[in-house]
C-alpha cells in the first residue's frame, strides 16, 4: 500500500478546506436570510430571494469545480504511481511542500518510508544536508519545470532528477551514478556526521562495523573527549584498546563530518606515511617551538628548502605575544580548537596562514601538529573591508570637522577682513592682521585636504589639456624641488583632453613631486611623462579593474630610496607616513588618492628599494568633437562697484558668521535682514509688504535645512535669487535632489570680497 493510500489520498494543498468553507458560508447565509425574510416587504423578499438563488448557484458551481479538480488530481496521482512502481530507479511522488505521497518498490527496499514524513527526512540517511538539497532543487524546479544535480555523499553518489507534474505533484528519481559505482570497489572509510549538539546524525556501514553499534552521540564513539580534530582518540566500548586518527570537515548548517582511520600496531610507520602524503601543510613541533618535522607541502609554504628546520618563531610572526606561550598552552590542552592567523616571514611575498594546533602524545610527551592553511586571500579581503570602513569613518569625521572648522574659519577670516578695511599698510597692526588672514587660509587648505581624501571636496570640473596645466605649473614645481633635483617634463604630442578640477589636479602633482623630492636627499632627477594610452582589454591590478578605453597616463618617476614592499600597500592610507615625526602629516598621498578617485581616475605605484618609485595616474580621456566643443571666451574682469542696493535676507545659525556676513553686506550698501533659523525666515516672509531680492542661507541648520525652506519661500516669491553657503561640500544637497532655480553655491570659509561679489552677481 502506498503512502497516499495510507493517508486516505494525497494532500492537495487547501482545496478541500476552501470548498467546505464556501459551502458552510453559503448555508449560514441562507439560514440567516430565511429568518430575515419573515419581517420584510414582498418586494424586498423577492429581491433577496433572487440574490440568494444566484449565490447558491455560484456556490454549487464552485464546489462542483473543486470536486472535479480533486478527482482529476487523484486519477493523475494513481496513474503516476502505477507508472513508477516497477521502475529500477528510486522514485518518489511528492506534493509541492515536499511531503512524501508514494515511494516505489526500489525506494521502499532502500529506505524507510514511514507515513507522514517528508522527502528530506527519508534522504537524511544518505545526505547530511538533505533539507538544503531538496530546497535547492525545488527552487530550480519552480523556475524551469525540472532540475537535475549529481551529488556525492560519503561513499555513495546519486544523480537526482526532479520533474514537475502539473498541477501539484513532483516526481523525484534517484539513480546511482558512476562515482558511486566506482567507489563500491574500493575500501570505504569510516565516516559519521555530527549535529550541532554532538548527536550522531549518520554513520556509514564501515563506521558501524568499526564502532560495533549505531551510536546516538559522540561519547558512544570516542572514549577520551573533548574532540581533537586531527588528533588520535580511543574508541569507546571496545574489548581491546583501539585508537583512531580523527579528521574533521565542516559540511554547513552546523554539521561536522568525521573520518575515522584505525591506527595499526605499526603506528610510527603509518603516521609517518600519512604525515608526508597528506595534501595539507603539516608541521610537527615541540612546545618550545622546535620544528621536528614538516611535510613537503609545509616546506614549500614556509620556504624551508631541504635543510634542517629551526624554530617555528623563525618562520611566523604577528600573534601579538610570544609564540612559545601559545604553543605551551596548546600542549597543556588549552585553546586547541581556536585558529590563529599569522604572517610568514618570507622575503619574496606576503603570505598569511591560518594555524590550527592539535595535541598528540608520543613516548609519553606532548607533541603539537600544526595544520596550516593559506589565508592570504582572506586577509586581503579583510584588509580591503577594514580599509573601506576606515575611509568611511574618516570621511564622516572629515565632513563634521570641516563643517565646524569652516564656520570658525569664516568668522576668523571674515572679521580679519573687516579689520583690514580700517588699517592701511602703514599701520603697525596691518602685518599682524595679514598673518592672521594667511594662517586662516592655511587652516582652510588643511580642511580641504581632509575633504579630498574622503572624496567630499566640491569640484569645479573643466576640460583640461594636461600639457598646458603642467607647463603652467612647471615654474612652481621647480621652486619646490630646489637646486639639487632636476625636474624634466616629457609630453605625448597627441594627448587627448581630460575633465577635472584644475586646482585639485595641480595639488596632486605638487604632492607627488614633493614626495619624490623628499625621497632623494642627495638629489637626482624627477621625470614627469604624459602619454595617450588605449586599453583593449580590462586592466586588472592592485585589486582594481580599469575598463577598456582611452586614457591619459601621467607617470612621476624619481631616483629616490624607494618604498619597501610591506609598506607599499599602505602609502595611500590616511596619516600613514614613513617620514619622521614633524616632517609629514600622512595626508599627502591620501589627498592624491581621493582627488584621483573623485575625478574618475586610477593611481598605481611601483617601487624598488634603492632605485626609485614610479606613480602612474590614469585619467579617462574626454573625447569631444570639434563641432560640439564650446568656444572658451575669456571674460573680462569687471570691477565691482563700491556700493550696492537691494534687500538681502541672511539666514545663518552660527552667530559669529551671521554677524560678519551682515556687516560685510551692509558695508557694501545692502539692506540686511537677519534670521537665525529657517522657521524665523519663513515667519518674516509672511509679511507681503516685505520686499527681498536675494536669500543668503546656510545649507545645514537645526530644524529645517536651507534648500527646504527656500523651496517653500519660492512658491510665493519665484523671482528671488539665492546664495547657498555651507561648511560641507556641495553634495550636502543630496544626490538626485531637485535643483533650486536662480541659485549659486558659496563654500565656507569665504572672504568678505567673495561674499559681496557673489551677492552682487546675483543682483545683476
Amino acid at each position: 500500500m502506498s503512502l497516499a493510500e495510507q493517508n486516505d489520498g494525497p494532500r492537495f494543498g487547501k482545496v478541500t478546506p476552501v470548498g467546505g468553507s464556501v459551502l458552510l458560508a453559503v448555508l449560514a447565509a441562507l439560514c440567516i436570510l430565511s429568518v430575515q425574510l419573515m419581517s420584510l416587504s414582498p418586494l424586498v423578499k423577492s429581491g433577496l430571494l433572487a440574490a440568494a438563488g444566484a449565490l447558491g448557484a455560484m456556490s454549487i458551481g464552485w464546489i462542483a469545480y473543486e470536486a472535479t479538480k480533486r478527482l482529476r488530481l487523484r486519477r493523475k496521482t494513481a496513474m503516476l504511481i502505477e507508472l513508477v512502481e516497477e521502475e529500477p530507479a528510486l522514485c518518489f511522488v511528492c506534493d509541492l511542500d515536499g511531503q512524501l505521497l508514494h515511494a516505489n518498490y526500489a525506494a521502499r527496499e532502500r529506505f524507510e518510508t514511514p507515513a507522514g514524513h517528508s522527502l528530506a527526512d527519508v534522504l537524511r540517511d544518505v545526505f547530511a544536508s538533505s533539507e538544503g538539497i531538496v530546497y535547492r532543487l525545488m527552487h530550480k524546479l519552480m523556475a524551469n519545470g525540472s532540475a537535475t544535480e549529481e551529488i556525492t555523499s560519503h561513499s555513495e553518489g546519486f544523480r537526482i532528477h526532479a520533474r514537475s507534474v502539473p498541477p501539484q505533484l513532483v516526481l523525484w528519481r534517484l539513480e546511482a551514478d558512476a562515482i558511486s559505482a566506482s567507489k563500491g570497489n574500493t575500501a570505504e572509510k569510516a565516516v559519521l556526521t555530527l549535529g550541532r549538539t554532538g548527536a550522531v546524525l549518520f554513520m556509514n556501514q564501515t563506521a558501524r562495523d568499526l564502532v560495533g553499534q549505531r551510536a546516538k552521540r559522540l561519547e558512544d564513539v570516542l572514549e577520551d573527549l573533548p574532540l581533537r580534530p586531527g588528533g588520535v582518540h580511543q574508541l569507546a566500548a571496545q574489548e581491546e584498546v583501539k585508537r583512531v586518527l580523527v579528521q574533521s570537515a565542516e559540511t554547513g548548517a552546523g554539521r561536522m563530518e568525521l573520518t575515522l582511520s584505525l591506527i595499526e600496531e605499526d603506528q610510527q610507520k603509518v603516521a609517518t606515511g600519512s604525515f608526508d602524503s597528506l595534501p595539507v601543510p603539516l608541521v610537527k613541533v615541540l612546545p618550545d617551538g622546535k620544528v621536528l618535522r614538516a611535510n613537503p607541502e609545509a616546506r614549500r609554504m614556509l620556504d624551508l628548502g631541504t635543510g634542517e628546520p629551526g624554530n617555528l618563531s623563525e618562520y611566523m610572526e604577528g600573534l601579538g605575544r610570544a609564540l612559545t606561550d601559545w604553543l605551551q598552552e596548546a600542549a597543556a590542552g588549552k585553546g586547541l580548537h581556536r585558529s590563529e592567523f599569522l604572517r610568514l616571514t618570507r622575503a619574496d611575498r606576503e603570505v598569511f596562514v591560518q594555524v590550527t594546533l592539535n595535541r598528540v602524545v608520543e613516548d609519553g610527551e606532548p607533541v603539537l601538529v600544526a595544520v596550516l592553511n593559506d589565508a592570504t586571500e582572506l586577509k586581503t579581503l579583510e584588509a580591503q573591508f577594514v580599509q573601506s570602513q576606515k575611509m568611511q569613518a574618516i570621511g564622516q569625521l572629515a565632513g563634521g570637522v570641516a563643517h565646524d572648522f569652516n564656520n570658525l574659519l569664516t568668522a576668523i577670516s571674515g572679521h580679519c577682513d573687516l579689520l583690514l578695511l580700517r588699517h592701511d599698510q602703514g599701520d603697525p597692526d596691518y602685518g599682524d592682521l595679514v598673518q592672521i588672514n594667511q594662517n586662516a587660509n592655511r587652516a582652510a587648505a588643511l580642511v580641504g585636504q581632509l575633504l579630498a581624501f574622503s572624496r567630499k571636496q566640491t569640484m569645479q570640473p573643466e576640460v583640461l589639456d594636461l600639457r598646458d596645466t603642467l607647463s603652467d605649473l612647471a615654474h612652481l614645481l621647480n621652486r619646490l624641488v630646489g637646486e639639487k633635483v632636476q625636474l624634466n617634463l616629457h609630453h605625448d604630442p597627441v594627448l587627448p583632453p581630460v575633465r577635472g578640477d584644475r586646482r585639485q589636479l595641480e595639488q596632486v602633482m605638487m604632492n607627488l613631486v614633493v614626495n619624490a623630492r623628499d625621497a632623494m636627499a642627495d638629489g637626482g632627477e624627477i621625470a614627469i611623462e604624459t602619454e595617450r594610452r588605449v586599453l583593449r582589454e580590462p586592466l586588472k591590478r592592485d585589486r582594481a579593474v580599469v575598463p577598456p578605453g582611452t586614457y591619459v597616463s601621467v607617470r612621476v618617476n624619481d631616483e629616490g630610496s624607494g618604498i619597501p614592499q610591506d609598506k607599499l600597500q599602505k602609502v595611500f592610507e590616511p596619516f600613514f607616513t614613513t617620514k619622521r615625526t614633524g616632517e609629514g602629516t600622512g595626508l599627502g598621498l591620501s589627498t592624491v588618492y581621493g582627488i584621483v578617485k573623485q575625478t574618475g581616475g586610477y593611481i598605481f605605484v611601483d617601487s624598488v628599494v634603492g632605485k626609485g618609485t614610479c606613480f602612474t595616474l590614469l585619467f579617462p580621456a574626454h573625447e569631444v568633437s570639434e563641432e560640439a566643443a564650446p568656444k572658451v571666451q575669456k571674460e573680462e574682469s569687471k570691477k565691482l562697484p563700491q556700493k550696492g542696493s537691494g534687500v538681502v535676507l541672511l539666514v545663518e545659525d552660527e552667530a559669529p558668521v551671521r554677524a560678519f556676513a551682515a556687516r560685510a553686506l551692509r558695508l557694501r550698501g545692502y539692506t540686511v535682514i537677519e534670521a537665525e533659523t529657517a522657521e524665523d525666515a519663513l515667519d518674516l516672509l509672511e509679511d507681503d509688504d516685505l520686499a527681498v531680492d536675494v536669500f543668503v542661507t546656510d545649507v545645514v541648520m537645526p530644524g529645517m535645512d536651507g534648500p527646504t525652506w527656500v523651496r517653500k519661500a519660492l512658491v510665493d516669491r519665484p523671482d528671488t535669487r539665492v546664495v547657498f553657503v555651507s561648511g560641507y561640500a556641495e553634495d550636502a544637497f543630496g544626490e538626485g535632489s531637485q535643483e533650486v532655480p536662480n541659485s549659486v553655491f558659496l563654500p565656507k570659509p569665504f572672504s568678505l570680497s567673495e561674499l559681496t561679489e557673489t551677492v552682487h552677481q546675483q543682483f545683476n
